[in-house]
């Protein structure tokens, strides 16, 4: 092997970022992050308004398509992910929202140790710097995630919030306090008006670190197991293939979609479908690649000239 690091992680994305910074921290181990975009020079990326160049744009976004919806009329739905430093944090719309604490305490209850709300919270303060609520108990001010208010507001998402004010709804001042229903402004990962991706927060501050090393349009294919041990990665990187070596632990962080794929194509997952696909069996893992719930995104656009029209 090549290149031999401590730890391996794969995506740079909004916790491959975390993990790199957190591992690399004081100069112990050696870290190698692996992503398969580039890094994240784009100014459509920085500026908020640049979502919309990004969301069919191909170099930064893997533009994923689900496969036919049976309750959908078959539709096949658009499913965009990110392909840059920050992943899905460079091309998201940048709300800021923790999650439901009855979900957590339901993994925990499940089987999830470590994973219910009172063990969690003390992480999103410490990871959160919320420039509104300070001093609070549900809301850090230390961390690296920088978190806003949005500067300019559309009137009529004024109209709207005062609108169900009128018909009884909870105006909510916070989506990520104490109650979460209701009509309000979100909060959003931007600073000083900018996007402030998982990358801007917690890869660049450990860049200088000499022990950090990041390998950028470089798309891994599959997890070198060795005797029931990862051993590394092969990666596929200006059209040729090698691998990166791992004394201690390769962690895939490559979200929802292209972490079970990696895990797949390194023949850990259900051994009769990597059967059929010829993928050599390492580990029969049924559950890869299956039960992932995700949500909808609906939006509704009125174009001003063809309604006076």
């Amino acid at each position: 092997m090549q290149n031999t690091f401590d730890y391996i992680v794969v995506g740079a994305g909004s916790a491959g970022c975390v993990l790199a910074n957190r591992l690399s921290a004081g100069g112990k181990y050696s870290v190698c992050l692996v992503e398969a975009g580039p890094r994240d020079r784009s100014p459509f990326i920085h500026i908020p308004f640049g979502i919309i160049g990004l969301i069919r744009e191909g170099r930064h976004n893997w533009g994923y398509y689900t496969e036919p919806e049976p309750h959908l009329k078959n539709r096949r739905l658009y499913w965009p992910r990110g392909k840059t430093w920050g992943g899905s944090s460079s091309i998201n719309a940048m709300v800021y929202i923790r999650g439901n604490p009855a979900d957590y305490d339901d993994w925990a209850a499940n089987g999830c140790e470590g994973w219910s709300w009172n063990d969690l919270l003390p992480v999103f303060r410490s990871l959160e710097n919320n420039e509104t609520w300070r001093d609070s108990l549900l809301h850090g001010n230390a961390g690296e995630l920088n978190v806003a208010e949005v500067r300019e507001i559309n009137p009529l998402s004024k109209t709207f919030i005062e609108a169900g004010r009128e018909v009884g709804y909870h105006v909510n001042e916070d989506f990520n306090g104490v109650r979460q229903d209701g009509v309000g402004y979100y909060q959003v990962t931007q600073k000083n008006g900018l996007r402030f991706s998982s990358a801007k927060a917690f890869l660049y501050p450990a860049l200088s670190r000499s022990n950090l090393t990041v390998e950028s349009d470089a798309v891994v294919t599959r997890v070198v197991v060795e005797d029931g041990v990862a051993r590394g990665v092969e990666i596929r990187q200006d059209d040729q293939t090698r691998t990166i070596g791992c004394r201690k632990e390769v962690i895939l962080c490559g979200g929802a979609i292209n972490s079970p794929q990696i895990l797949l194509l390194s023949g850990i997952g259900p051994a009769t479908e990597l059967d059929a696909l010829g993928i050599p069996v390492v580990q029969d893992s049924p559950g890869v690649g299956k039960n992932l719930q995700d949500h909808l995104d609906i939006t509704v656009m009125i174009n001003e000239s063809s309604k006076k029209s």
